[in-house]
């Protein structure tokens, strides 16, 4: 004690000393541990960046901002669907009720009118169809009650309603008849000539119906059918053409009234050879042809 008293100021020096030593040694373990998170956060960072560099594609960097890019991009396909949606307006089916619920009574006497309105539209048009021709409805022609199936009916309806009225627009010279996919139980019992062998298509856009249609021109109004289709609102698309002459066949009915190819196939067509006043003559010799197309319907999804 004698030597603390003698060297007090000494010792309060030394113990001020080893607090100050302390402190030191708590403040630099404190850098370093923050010095320590920081580093790992930035090497996690830097792992993240590398990572997102390394993907096809790539965020970008300071110069070019990718990702500003692709939602440019994505706002841009946006803008076209929306544009495109104006070429893609939905048919409105026969019935309309504004629902899905069409009952057999609404459906049966709207196919009646619809099937007289098409023959009297083509007698206007000048356009011949196959006797009694009910347009791919013969097995519900008659029926009162249907199974199933009627709102896909309404709407296949209004569609043969379309694509019929395009033809007469075009003024061909007959329509041998339009063949449609089966989505009713009564379907089953129709004439095998209504129909085709394949269904509609749903994907993350839109439903695709089919059509084959059948009928018979000179190369003008089948040019005019082609151009009719493509200007229509209705989301047409013309997926094949087969043309023949219409020479090899006839048009008839079967017994149940659907469009048939019949023997013996009408005379050829004579040429017309016109005067000049010199040189070649001009043989003019206009074929009727035989067309058929497939048809698509495309019916956009509602919006989500």
């Amino acid at each position: 004690m004698a030597w603390i008293k003698r060297n007090l100021v000494f010792v309060i020096i030394g113990i001020v000393a080893v607090g100050l030593l302390g402190a030191s040694g708590f403040y630099i373990y404190k850098g370093w541990s923050d010095n320590t998170a920081a580093f790992n956060q930035l090497n996690e960072i830097y792992t993240e960046l590398k990572d997102l560099t390394g993907k096809k594609p790539s965020p970008g960097n300071e110069k070019v901002n990718n990702i500003e890019t692709a939602k440019g991009q994505e706002q841009q396909i946006r803008d076209w669907i929306r544009q495109a949606g104006n070429y893609f307006q939905p048919i409105p089916p026969i019935p309309n009720t504004g629902t899905n619920a069409v009952s057999s009574e609404a459906f049966a006497a709207a196919l009646r009118r619809m099937i007289d309105q098409l023959q009297n539209e083509a007698d206007v048009a000048s356009v011949a169809l196959p006797p009694q021709y009910a347009f791919s409805f013969e097995a519900q022609r008659k029926l009162v009650r249907f199974h199933d199936g009627l709102d896909l009916l309404a709407g296949q309806l209004g569609e043969v309603k379309t694509i019929a009225e395009i033809l007469y627009a075009a003024r061909v010279n007959s329509f041998d008849g339009i063949q449609r996919v089966r989505v009713s139980q009564d379907d089953l019992s129709g004439p095998q000539t209504d129909y085709l062998e394949s269904t509609s298509a749903t994907n993350n856009l839109a439903v695709i119906t089919p059509y084959q249609i059948t009928f018979r021109s000179f190369s003008p109004e089948i040019a005019q059918v082609l151009g009719n289709f493509a200007a229509s609102s209705s989301g047409f698309i013309v997926k094949s053409i087969n043309i023949q002459p219409a020479g090899s066949f006839a048009l008839g009915s079967n017994a149940n009234g659907s469009p048939d190819a019949m023997a013996p196939p009408p005379s050829a067509p004579v040429p017309t050879t016109m005067p000049s006043r010199g040189g070649l003559q001009t043989v003019l010799n206009e074929q009727l042809l035989r067309v058929t197309l497939l048809v698509e319907v495309v019916k956009l999804l509602p919006k989500k």
